[in-house]
């Protein structure tokens, strides 16, 4: 029995709207939506939901499928194409293919607005930074405005993330509550 509505395994010609893989699909929710919609779903392959849901598992080789998927004129799926790309910025195919995307306004609105949980901070090696996480300094930092300087080697426990910024997190440096670019820290 599939897991799939009939109208969106008939949309999806019983293959991943993502990937083209066939075999068993799942009805992927594109949030903040609700999915009561079949235009608010995506059928997706065992493959693409789980690196969609577990980022830390993202294979940007399997993600080079979006060269086609991005040209869907299904809103749902330029949503998740959207995202993915967001989620892949430090490959260079990846930031070409958001250069040529085209969205109209409300699916560009819908794409941003799930951004605060689809917006990963990575450390300077590519690992995905989380809150709580310690970090590592691994350059010495000049701190503007609290005139001292943040040390290479030193360690920033229990770090929180800028919301709406991917490069950038908070953390405690000589007692102060400092901002920190990732690219300057690798996670301990």
């Amino acid at each position: 029995m599939s897991l799939l509505s009939t109208e969106l395994t008939q949309r999806s010609d019983s293959h991943c709207e993502l990937c083209t893989a066939g075999g068993e699909l799942f009805p992927f929710i594109v949030a903040p939506k609700t999915g009561n919609h079949v235009d608010e779903q995506v059928a997706v392959c065992s493959v693409c939901l789980d690196q969609i849901e577990h980022p830390e598992n993202i294979d940007p080789e399997h993600w080079r499928i979006l060269n086609d998927t991005i040209w869907s004129p299904i809103p749902a799926i330029q949503v998740v194409s959207y995202r993915m790309l967001h989620l892949l910025s430090d490959q260079n195919w990846a930031q070409d293919l958001l250069g040529m995307m085209y969205m109209d306004e409300s699916t560009t609105e819908w794409a941003e607005s799930g951004s605060s949980d689809t917006l990963i901070h990575k450390d300077c090696n590519g690992q995905i930074l989380q809150a709580g996480d310690t970090v590592t300094l691994i350059k010495d930092l000049e701190v503007r405005g609290a005139n001292f300087t943040a040390k290479r080697g030193t360690a920033v426990r229990r770090i929180s993330l800028v919301q709406d910024n991917p490069g950038q997190i908070e953390g405690r440096v000589n007692d102060q509550q400092i901002v920190i670019l990732t690219e300057f820290v690798k996670k301990s």
